[in-house]
């Protein structure tokens, strides 16, 4: 069943994961795409504000962008994001985490230059094993309105 925008509705939509995150694909993102010390280096990262080595945000980022693939975007009528509206990394990502992602809808609001889609925004909360915050990202999503949703709700 795709989900299109009359499907959401401000509130919790769900809980998804875990998603177990190993050294090895910390270091591997960092040495590709944030090569800095405390992603890469263990000694260097104890030294580091971070006390101990931290995936990158980045990191972070594209691992909740693959849990709401497969929590709901993948079933989803998206035609795409216009960004971000916030990001904010609250703690660091450890080697061993295991990762929920939790989805508040924060608005769903039907577009005013196309009535044909409507504009979802979402919070997304990645938490670890004890349910301590990681990272907040507030984003908007465009979906497309059932057939003939925009005529029947005189929209």
């Amino acid at each position: 069943m795709t989900l299109t925008f009359e499907d959401f509705q401000p509130g919790p939509f769900g809980s998804f994961g875990p998603r177990h995150v190993t050294r090895e694909e910390i270091l591997a993102f960092a040495a590709e795409f944030d090569p800095q010390p405390m992603h890469l280096d263990e000694e260097a990262a104890r030294h580091s504000m971070l006390g101990g080595l931290a995936g990158s945000g980045w990191h972070l980022c594209s691992i909740m962008m693959r849990m709401m693939f497969d929590g709901f975007l993948g079933r989803t009528a998206s035609l795409g994001s216009p960004g971000v509206n916030e990001l904010r990394w609250l703690a660091p990502l450890r080697p061993g985490d295991d990762l929920t992602l939790d989805v508040e809808i924060v608005e769903a609001r039907v577009s005013r230059s196309r009535p044909e889609i409507g504009i979802v925004t979402f919070r997304n909360v990645a938490r670890d094993a004890a349910g301590a915050a990681l990272c907040e990202m507030v984003s908007p999503l465009m979906v497309a309105r059932r057939v003939g949703a925009a005529v029947k709700q005189g929209d």
